[in-house]
């Protein structure tokens, strides 16, 4: 555990200020949303006051009431879970699925190049991704389950398309020649040799990708699309405030406030990886 946070304070030593800033930007968030319930009771998502909707913030509620009296800070805190879990399911399954696929087309070549690159890649580059993503959820109806099989159907493309290219670059270099002339098997080049040397794009594509996820997932409830109510969704918070922004400004500020920051802080730790993981991007 001693070396772990050790290897964890060198990792943000050698960063530099964009990542830092990132890092603690997405640090906080994941703490409200893990340590956030102990401090919030689940009761006060849903529990309305009627008699106090549209109350500004106060010291009692300091991100006040919405439209139904309820508290904004505690739905804001449960949606940072609902965004959170969306956000890393989709980039697991879409970055796992890009890349087996990536690595078999990249490596492979000829037919399953063909097939995987030359086809499956074109066509689901056809369609816009966010409109791909209403039509499934439209069709197959508004779930969690639903929302995330649509994020991850158009995420998984361009993890793949990232590994095939760094495949082709690292399946010609000296040492996989030398692995393959000494009779190792396909999946030993592949996972011992060709994937360590080509992951580390996947790694700040995933944490870019986690801001992408967190948006469509909010952009899809906003729509009404999303997670169904009353599970408290940021863009779902959104979508009913906007009837409200002349009665109560806070309805809109701070859920939109949630997004942009969450968006912010995965970019801004995305550019501090691929900085930190290429040193050719390292200032002098």
């Amino acid at each position: 555990m001693a070396r772990f946070f050790r290897w964890v304070g060198w990792w943000y030593v050698a960063m530099n200020m964009t990542g830092k800033i990132g890092l603690v930007i997405v640090t906080g968030l994941i703490l409200m949303a893990v340590f956030g319930p102990l401090v919030i009771p689940p009761e006060r998502v849903t529990f309305q006051d009627l008699e106090h909707s549209f109350d500004p913030p106060s010291w009692q509620h300091p991100m006040g009431l919405d439209e139904n009296g309820r508290d904004i800070l505690a739905r804001v805190v449960y949606g940072a879970r609902i965004s959170l879990a969306v956000g890393i399911t989709v980039v697991v399954i879409s970055a796992l699925v890009g890349l087996l696929l990536g690595l078999l087309s990249g490596y492979f070549g000829g037919w399953v190049d063909r097939l995987i690159a030359g086809f499956w890649f074109n066509v689901f580059l056809a369609f816009p991704g966010i409109l791909l993503a209403i039509a499934t959820v439209a069709f197959l109806g508004a779930s969690l389950f639903n929302l995330i099989f649509a994020l991850c159907v158009i995420g998984w493309v361009g993890y793949a398309r990232l590994i095939r290219a760094q495949v082709l670059k690292v399946r010609e270099y000296d040492f996989v020649t030398a692995a393959r002339a000494l009779g190792s098997s396909d999946a030993r080049i592949l996972f011992r040799h060709i994937l360590p040397n080509a992951i580390q794009p996947l790694i700040v594509q995933a944490s870019l990708g986690m801001a992408g996820a967190i948006l469509s997932e909010a952009s899809m409830s906003f729509l009404g699309l999303g997670i169904p109510p009353p599970t408290p969704s940021w863009g779902a918070m959104l979508s009913d405030a906007r009837m409200h922004f002349a009665s109560g400004w806070h309805l809109t500020v701070f859920p939109a406030m949630m997004i942009a920051l969450t968006v912010l802080g995965f970019n801004l730790l995305g550019d501090g990886l691929r900085e930190w993981l290429d040193p050719k991007q390292r200032l002098p």
